[in-house]
């Protein structure tokens, strides 16, 4: 009934190699040519925005696999704008060519470190990553007037444009919005960039695994793989103010915020236990409750496990510390599916071949949309229109029948990747007529 992870892997791995392995391939006698050579093309990549939260993280790594399929020629200079917490050894194991480099662009309008600048000066083209908005719109705006060399924007969420950003996109060689609802927003306000259309958040391409620590919990736990759900929780808005210490959130917000949360924190989560609960009994496996975010690593216990009936709590586990993508990609991997009210977990589910289910909060911004483009409305839930057993139900048939689940899920992997492949062709293009000129 349930895919093993061993069969699981292998179907990703065809699935990789059928929509990936031919245009790595292509790309073989270019990528020789140009590491013959001294002067290969230079990207320099803007990503990671913070370490407190796995979807953050797995920007980074979805977008530098893509480069590594797609232009294996170019050389990568991530710069970015957190790699603490252990983020900087997981991404340079995974990618050991990679050059990160530090520094900020200081309130004076000037580079603070040596190595930030040389970047500037190597590099041929700036690619801003993925992410919640255009996020490092000023260190882009001084790309453009420091160097006067080309830039492009790769699957951000795009919502208000002023007119800074708009003179901003407009420059760009290439926009690419993770939903379509930005793209929408781009052509209304007359974006006028050379090229815009759709890719999917680049963290569809994640392939990070620690094995070797989810192999531990799933020991610790008596978890067998293939067999266990994940569930994510999470609140109506994160409190950032208790996150980041240099918040300047007002009181006023912070009252808010609180409100709104634990407003709706128990009809919230009823729904996600409502998962866990006919999981359990349905099925007779595991469930394990993780976090996306460090916050809540906190809310796992009391608004998820502990108002559980017996029965099903004592086989409920909590993966309650705070992990990395390379971690919750080989839990995620091997897990039946992942019912998550956060957006990345199940889009990590999903690059390693397991059902992810969203159950999206209207306080969670439009790039919820990304789901109904990708072709997953069936397992996308919009929480204040459906009840609890709309979305156990949806959960339970993907148990009952895994192996269409697996089918609907390679065809639209197959169809992600599709996207990928021309959206990195346009980027390559963009990139090697900077290099040339």
């Amino acid at each position: 009934m349930n895919q093993s992870p061993v069969s699981r892997r292998e179907w990703l791995k065809q699935t990789l190699i059928h929509s990936m392995g031919v245009a790595a391939a292509s790309q073989l006698q270019i990528a020789s040519s140009y590491a013959a050579s001294a002067n290969p093309p230079v990207i320099l990549l803007r990503s990671g925005w913070q370490t407190v939260n796995i979807g953050d993280i797995g920007h980074s790594p979805g977008i530098l696999k893509l480069l590594e399929v797609y232009a294996p020629e170019f050389e990568i200079i991530l710069w970015p704008n957190s790699v603490d917490r252990g983020v900087e050894p997981m991404l340079q194991k995974r990618f050991p060519k990679l050059k990160i480099v530090k520094g900020r662009l200081g309130r004076n309008g000037k580079l603070d470190s040596k190595e930030l600048q040389q970047a500037f000066d190597q590099a041929d083209f700036f690619v801003h990553g993925s992410g919640p908005s255009v996020v490092s719109r000023r260190e882009l705006a001084f790309w453009k007037k420091q160097t006067d060399k080309p830039y492009g924007i790769y699957g951000v969420t795009v919502s208000e444009i002023n007119p800074e950003l708009h003179e901003l996109l407009s420059g760009a060689d290439f926009i690419f919005t993770r939903e379509t609802h930005s793209l929408k927003n781009l052509k209304e306000a007359k974006v006028t960039s050379a090229h815009q259309d759709f890719a999917p958040d680049a963290t569809f391409a994640i392939d990070l695994t620690d094995d070797a620590k989810a192999a531990a919990f799933q020991q610790k736990h008596q978890l067998e793989p293939g067999s266990y759900l994940c569930a994510v929780p999470r609140l109506r808005y994160t409190p950032y103010y208790k996150i980041h210490k240099s918040n300047r959130w007002t009181k006023e917000k912070i009252a808010e915020v609180d409100a709104v949360n634990l407003q709706y924190q128990e009809q919230d989560h009823a729904k996600l236990r409502a998962a866990i609960i006919q999981w359990v009994r349905t099925s007779g496996q595991k469930a394990v409750v993780c976090p996306e975010m460090t916050y809540q690593t906190e809310i796992i216990h009391p608004l998820v496990i502990n108002p559980l009936p017996a029965d099903v709590k004592s086989k409920v586990v909590a993966h309650d510390e705070y992990w990395l993508p390379d971690e919750a990609g080989s839990l995620y991997r091997d897990a039946a599916a992942v019912v998550s009210m956060e957006c990345h977990s199940p889009i990590i589910a999903c690059a390693f071949g397991t059902p992810g289910l969203y159950v999206r909060q209207p306080t969670d911004t439009i790039k919820g949309q990304m789901w109904y483009d990708i072709g997953l409305k069936d397992w996308t839930f919009e929480i204040d229109e459906v009840n609890q057993r709309q979305i156990a139900e949806r959960v339970i048939q993907i148990y009952n029948n895994q192996a269409q689940a697996d089918d609907k899920l390679r065809e639209v992997m197959q169809s992600i990747q599709k996207r990928q492949q021309n959206t990195m062709q346009v980027l390559k293009q963009a990139v090697l007529k900077a290099h040339s000129s």
